[in-house]
């Protein structure tokens, strides 16, 4: 029997997924594929808590699946090994996926087209995981946007005259009738994690220009894990937004500018975007980066987000900022040591968006902060919560009189300054 493919990876959702629903419209019947990928889970905690959502996500999609005959076909091995497999067991015509745009990504799909293009088998690519192509959205002179301000404008330009539509409801009928086994989260080799991915909520947009800046509050959305393993379409999320979202929208718009960026500019996940921060000698005290890692440098508001972090897998996006600044800044660490350290530990990481923030936060990136701009966590602290509600909820010891800093706020700051200005003096 003749089928078409559609492999399911950073798109976890029936509704509204563009690869699915082109798939279930064409001429044969379609097989759901999903790959553990090997090479990318033997390097992750047996306990990881995103293997763990992804793992509950596809038993949703594949008892969904199962009211129409159908399932998921689920692979645990490297890409190459399921792919061979996969050919040799059934008639494939047609592979239908949705783009993913970190560097992983596109070389393992580069790999794959080649691989099914010798078997005469057409690979089927789909925007889904953006409104616009990395590609798409560039300035007058066909050179890529390293502001974002200016690619947000023809961003919202192209918004005006090409709305994505969200799609109907996909037929399932069209679905390769099965009924695969279904491996436990121990059979892929994990076990269950404490950590539970939140339900994003969009009730709170109304208030978000307000609150989105005070960590005790939840004025979150929660949203960044649905983005990242598409629980959830772009599309859907924009169609529900009133005018009054704008600010909601702009960080949409960032997430896909850093996307751009990763794309046009792939050197940048090792390397400084300005090339002229080369010459900075960072410190890269171990001890140092240990207390930052678990939450103890004596600055409350940076040991509650981290702490935050380790416990939850997310932090507050305010204190985000406060953390990075503090690590780069006051600690003189290497952006790179964080950004790695964020990647291991939160729930919401995408290559692109954490690369992309961590750059800004050094200075060394496209569109960053000044490297003179140092957060002051005791400021912060003062401005976000006052009240340190946030704070006492994750540093329960907190005690003024004991709490000591680890490292004197005006001794970092001019520390930081001398060292970026030798580093930019040395590049020149």
């Amino acid at each position: 029997m003749e089928i078409s493919v559609c492999w399911f990876r950073r798109d976890l959702r029936l509704e509204d997924n563009t690869a699915l629903y082109n798939a279930l419209n064409s001429d044969y019947a379609v097989l759901p594929i999903f790959i553990f990928d090997k090479d990318i889970l033997e390097e992750l905690p047996r306990n990881d808590a995103r293997v763990n959502f992804i793992h509950q996500q596809l038993t949703q999609i594949n008892k969904e699946l199962g009211k129409y005959k159908g399932s998921l076909k689920i692979y645990n091995s490297s890409v190459d090994e399921a792919w061979e497999e996969l050919i040799k067991e059934f008639n494939v015509k047609e592979v239908y996926i949705n783009e993913d745009y970190e560097p992983y990504a596109m070389q393992r799909d580069e790999r794959v087209e080649q691989f099914l293009a010798s078997k005469n088998i057409q690979l089927k690519s789909f925007t889904d995981q953006v409104v616009f192509k990395p590609k798409q959205i560039l300035k007058d002179d066909g050179l890529p946007y390293t502001v974002y301000t200016p690619y947000k404008n023809k961003w919202l330009k192209h918004f005006e005259l090409n709305k994505p539509q969200v799609l109907p409801t996909p037929n399932l009928e069209n679905l390769y009738s099965s009924n695969f086994n279904f491996p436990s989260l121990s059979d892929i080799g994990f076990k269950p994690s404490t950590i539970q991915v939140e339900d994003f909520n969009l009730k709170q947009l109304g208030n978000y220009e307000q609150t989105r800046d005070v960590p005790h509050l939840n004025g979150t959305s929660y949203l960044g894990p649905h983005l990242r393993f598409g629980t959830v379409s772009v599309r859907s999320i924009i169609s529900q937004l009133k005018p009054s979202d704008h600010v909601f929208l702009s960080e949409l718009i960032w997430r896909e500018f850093f996307i751009q960026i990763l794309v046009h500019f792939p050197r940048v996940v090792n390397e400084n975007f300005k090339s002229k921060y080369n010459g900075i000698v960072w410190r890269n005290n171990e001890d140092e980066f240990s207390r930052w890692c678990e939450g103890k440098t004596g600055y409350p508001i940076v040991d509650a987000g981290m702490r935050q972090l380790n416990e939850t897998g997310y932090m507050h996006n305010r204190v985000r900022m406060v953390t990075a600044s503090f690590l780069c800044k006051h600690l003189l660490i290497d952006w790179r040591w964080g950004e790695a350290y964020f990647a291991e530990k939160l729930l919401d990481y995408e290559l692109a968006s954490n690369n992309g923030n961590w750059q800004w936060s050094s200075g060394t990136g496209c569109d960053a902060a000044p490297y003179f701009r140092v957060f002051n966590p005791t400021s912060q602290t003062q401005r976000f919560d006052p009240d340190m509600k946030y704070i006492k909820k994750w540093v329960p010891e907190l005690n003024e009189l004991t709490y000591t800093p680890m490292v004197d706020h005006k001794m970092a700051r001019e520390r930081a300054l001398r060292t970026y200005k030798t580093g930019l003096e040395s590049f020149i």
